[in-house]
């Protein structure tokens, strides 16, 4: 019984059509689908459907993220251990949802976030054939990472949320930020034996911090600087790199005001290994290494 990676998000814009170009203009993802209020996308290497539904509604932020799992035997393994702890499940079948989305469980974290385990997504193939495929496809437009990578969260009782996800998730801590009274100020968790899937920040409860693509190294990130400068989109941070999970980073914003990364680096972890733990006092290193300052802009602003 086990969970894969992060499959996809569900963000709330209030513009849909700005967001849609936006998302396959500049982020360069592709349009798979939509309905009155919903649009489906995916990167170029992804097999499923869809890795973000953009969803219109007045405001901005997450809906819901989605992981995926190996088995269809899995959603009732952990739906029956969610549910031994008290935590209230909600089932969906194949479709139910959304065309194109798998069978699913839905559940609201601790920290106020709505999360889902999800298999059997429909399988639309990725932009390369079968056979004797070139290593990247021509014709892409804007950053063209090829797939979703992680989400950070944000929460009031990190905690709380951290140990929610390992004993009943079977999520692994790689890496915290503890604070000097003894609490986590942030954690990293994984699932696929890489340095997070997934990760929290103290904060307001159900909120998104961003969520990130994959890029294959240091120049897709600048790559990806020079594709926002060109098409407008204000950088947050220049390309550099975080202590914590060792990755290398850029990040800006959607127009609705939701938090981007473009993401490569990080390791590989073994089941069993210990955490790596920040003292608060070098939190600022952890977040970005080479300033080694807290950025008050990045740690107090979400969705």
């Amino acid at each position: 019984m086990s969970i894969l990676r992060l499959s996809h998000v569900e963000l709330r814009v209030p513009d849909l059509e700005l967001a849609t170009a936006y998302y396959c203009e500049v982020v360069g993802m592709i349009e798979t689908g939509r309905d009155d209020s919903r649009v489906f996308l995916k990167c170029w290497d992804e097999h499923q459907h869809h890795s973000l539904v953009l969803t219109h509604e007045p405001t901005h932020g997450l809906n819901h993220l989605g992981f995926k799992v190996t088995d269809p035997a899995d959603l009732d393994h952990y739906q029956q251990r969610l549910e031994a702890a008290g935590v209230d499940v909600r089932r969906y079948s194949a479709d139910e949802w959304a065309p194109g989305h798998g069978a699913a469980i839905r559940f609201t974290l601790p920290s106020g976030q709505e999360m889902e385990l999800v298999h059997g997504m429909q399988q639309v193939g990725n932009l390369l054939p079968q056979t004797n495929p070139p290593p990247r496809p021509m014709g892409l437009v804007g950053i063209a990472p090829p797939r979703i990578d992680h989400v950070f969260l944000t929460g009031e009782e990190v905690d709380t949320v951290t140990a929610f996800l390992v004993e009943h998730l079977d999520f692994r801590l790689t890496e915290r930020v503890l604070g000097d009274d003894g609490y986590q100020i942030a954690t990293w968790l994984e699932v696929s034996h890489r340095s997070h899937d997934i990760a929290f920040l103290t904060g307001p409860n159900a909120g998104l911090h961003h969520f990130a693509y994959w890029v294959d190294g240091w120049n897709d990130l600048r790559n990806a600087a020079d594709a926002c400068i060109y098409h407008g989109v204000e950088l947050e941070t220049n390309p550099t790199r975080h202590g914590a999970t060792r990755g290398q980073c850029l990040y800006f914003f959607d127009p609705a005001g939701n938090r981007n990364e473009m993401f490569t680096g990080g390791y590989w972890v073994d089941p069993g290994s210990e955490p790596i733990t920040w003292t608060e006092a070098e939190m600022g290193r952890a977040l970005f290494y080479y300033d080694g300052a807290v950025d008050q802009h990045y740690l107090t602003v979400h969705s």
